[in-house]
């Protein structure tokens, strides 16, 4: 019997939301006891801001500018590598329980596998795999679904038609009339994505997921060695938790965030000196990506949305963190614990009010790119609890799964197993994370390229719709840490940033050459 391992993802989940990343609005007791117990990484960044390109790195241990999925609505191959496939191949039992994402969800025909298990009632579909033979679905024996509501026709949704109809139209709708994003306002100050969701706490989808991941476990053998990726879909917008919940925190007591500036002067001296696209969404003259609204503008944000948001995102996350504890609690109770690693990550971050700014674009700072990572050891592995200021990656988490289960990584992987502590990081040269956005959408297309080494934070800019190729931004972390002073043009810092550039473009991977299609914009 070998050891288990139990991934846990939330969707779009800033690093300090979690107590044990220093946040302060909800609790989380039971990440903060794993963190404990385990490795807490303080730098650990997405291969990209945007789910379905950042969810396929964590599948393939592979960039996007690899695996393919340059933006959202590209379509990860079903025969892409997966570290799933890599274990079940070598006897574990392997489930994906909650939100996937990695093909689209505006799919009306059906015609990507994700979309069509639920309907016809079947746990995976025999694919074909990376390798020519063929296997389940990913590597996945077991696949239920949800996303961030009732509609669609993914597994929560059809339970929840199925069981309790009433609540379908509790939730709010993500998307408008014209399969836009949705820009209504609701909750107590008209923010938008927000609604009193009057649906009871045990129908929402974070205890389904929770429930259904339980329900799963306890099909397995006591001597079963397995790897379950758990997938929350919040705190990810819509932010309409159960309103019963909502007592918890009052949003009219919520402080800012530091990352937002007060005045709206202070906001657009900010803004205008970062490359342009960033003023031209605030002010609602471009829209460059599908994650935000297309009829919202940024600079009609108040500081009360900004708090409800914040209270309502809170809510969320403690929700999550109840959940996961009922699953850690589950995993003990059938005598698990002491052989299972635990992993609790994210895909993205959030703006949150910072700059503000709400939801994720290309814009590559702190709000987005830095993520919660912890890693608890199965405790039979004796690896001692350790904080880790390293830069890491998503893309590292593919060949931790494999190190755990004892296997070598595949070559096709371009991560390296998470470092144990700050020494093992230091030795195994831990030293930069890189992160990309490709987006064409709208008619605006933008390109980023980003390098997180030393402390600084270098963003360079491809030809794009408003982009010309010579911009970019840099940033110090010690003495800038909400990025507000740009300083790119600094001439003292010419040399610092030409050293960082030549180093992201030593070490990006080329591009997938044909560039795979957008078969939708989500």
């Amino acid at each position: 019997m070998g050891r288990k391992i139990l991934l846990v993802t939330t969707d779009q989940q800033r690093y300090d939301t979690l107590g044990c990343n220093g946040g302060t609005l909800a609790r989380t007791p039971v990440a903060d006891g794993l963190a404990a117990s385990g490795i807490r990484y303080e730098r650990a960044h997405p291969q990209s801001v945007v789910c379905m390109p950042s969810r396929s790195t964590i599948i393939t241990g592979q960039y996007p500018s690899t695996h393919g999925v340059w933006m959202n609505g590209v379509a990860l191959p079903v025969d892409a590598p997966s570290v799933a496939a890599v274990l079940q191949r070598a006897g574990y039992r392997t489930a994906l329980i909650g939100k996937a994402h990695f093909e689209p969800f505006l799919d009306p025909f059906g015609r990507f596998t994700e979309n069509r298990l639920a309907a016809i009632g079947e746990e995976t579909r025999q694919q074909p795999w990376f390798d020519g033979t063929t296997g389940p679905h990913r590597g996945f024996e077991h696949l239920e679904f949800a996303t961030h509501g009732a509609a669609g026709p993914l597994h929560y949704a059809r339970w929840l038609t199925g069981q309790h109809p009433e609540a379908v139209s509790m939730y709010y709708p993500p998307l408008d009339g014209s399969l836009e994003v949705n820009a209504a306002g609701g909750g107590d100050t008209g923010a938008p994505q927000v609604k009193h969701n009057p649906i009871p706490r045990d129908w929402y989808h974070t205890d389904w997921v929770a429930d259904r991941t339980i329900a799963w476990l306890d099909l397995l053998d006591p001597d079963d060695d397995w790897f379950c990726w758990m997938s929350f879909p919040d705190p990810h917008h819509p932010w309409d938790p159960p309103e019963s919940e909502m007592g918890r925190i009052d949003w009219r007591e919520v402080p800012l965030p530091a990352g937002y500036p007060e005045s709206a002067s202070q906001r657009e001296r900010i803004l205008d000196a970062k490359p342009r696209h960033w003023r031209q969404w605030y002010d609602g003259t471009l829209v460059s990506n599908y994650e935000a609204p297309k009829d919202w503008v940024p600079a009609t944000l108040t500081a009360n949305q900004v708090r409800e948001v914040n209270a309502r995102n809170a809510v969320e996350c403690e929700l999550i963190d109840e959940a996961l504890g009922r699953v850690v609690d589950h995993v003990c109770a059938r005598g698990w614990n002491a052989d299972t690693d635990i992993v609790f990550t994210t895909d993205h971050g959030e703006l949150q009010g910072d700059f503000g700014l709400l939801f994720k674009g290309p814009y590559h700072v702190d709000a987005l790119m830095r993520l919660p990572l912890i890693w608890r050891p199965a405790p039979s592995a004796t690896v001692a609890p350790a904080i880790v200021a390293s830069p890491v990656g998503l893309v590292d988490l593919a060949p931790t799964f494999c190190a755990i289960a004892g296997l070598s990584a595949p070559d096709w992987m371009e991560g390296s197993a998470l470092p144990a502590n700050e020494a093992d990081a230091d030795a195994r040269g831990f030293e930069r994370v890189l992160t990309e956005w490709d987006s064409q959408l709208f008619g605006v297309d933008v390109h980023l390229r980003t390098i997180t080494r030393d402390g600084w934070v270098c963003t360079t800019y491809g030809r794009g719709t408003v982009h010309d190729g010579t911009e970019g931004e840099l940033y110090l972390l010690a003495d800038d840490p909400h990025q507000r002073e740009n300083r790119w043009d600094d001439p003292s810092l010419r040399a610092v940033r030409d050293d960082l550039v030549a180093d992201l473009h030593d070490h990006q991977p080329l591009a997938r050459s044909p560039l795979l299609p957008v078969e939708a914009p989500v």
